[in-house]
């Protein structure tokens, strides 16, 4: 028998205490993107762009446009929308194995509610003007940055599927009995 290096074996089909690996922890290709995981990842990358697009049309006092960047450089807190999009493409593009995806399901939802949350609080507190009146709208990407939360929070609920529609890479049991 030939040796070779560790690192050009292939993967073990048995753990160390010689019981085969289950479906759901086998790695799957990097460019994997089922079970909800390309879609989420997609998500995260529109919400991405949607945080740069316009947000806030202002018509009173002067005609300006404020985008989500504007918007935190003048708060600071809203960069928790595109920090949140940010990190979940690389959360959900790491998984590479169905039971680490579906760990990933709290995280996920977690990370696409907070863009959700930031324009909620927008909505919930709108600006007033003091002396000066203030009079604006909500452009289009403000209100898809809430859908695309909305839908990104649902499809990570979903992330990595059920168990027991997974596919099997090896060995099958049918024909066999159950006990």
């Amino acid at each position: 028998m030939e040796l070779r290096p560790l690192e050009k074996l292939p993967p073990p089909l048995r753990d160390d205490d010689g019981v085969p690996t289950m479906p759901e922890h086998e790695a799957l290709p990097w460019t994997y993107v089922g079970r909800q995981k390309g879609i989420l990842a997609l998500f995260g990358l529109c919400g991405m762009v949607l945080f740069f697009l316009p947000w806030i049309h202002v018509t009173l006092p002067d005609a300006y446009i404020l985008s989500g960047f504007d918007l935190a450089r003048i708060r600071g807190w809203q960069f928790g929308a595109f920090v949140a999009w940010m990190v979940l493409v690389p959360t959900i593009l790491s998984r590479r194995s169905i039971a680490k995806m579906r760990g990933a399901r709290v995280v996920a939802a977690f990370l696409s509610a907070i863009p959700g949350l930031t324009v909620g609080i927008f909505l919930a507190f709108p600006q007033k003007g003091g002396l000066v009146p203030v009079r604006f709208e909500y452009e289009w990407p403000f209100w898809a940055t809430l859908v695309l939360s909305f839908a990104a929070m649902v499809a990570a609920f979903r992330l990595g599927g059920r168990l027991d529609d997974m596919p099997v890479t090896r060995g099958t049991s049918v024909g066999q009995h159950v006990h």
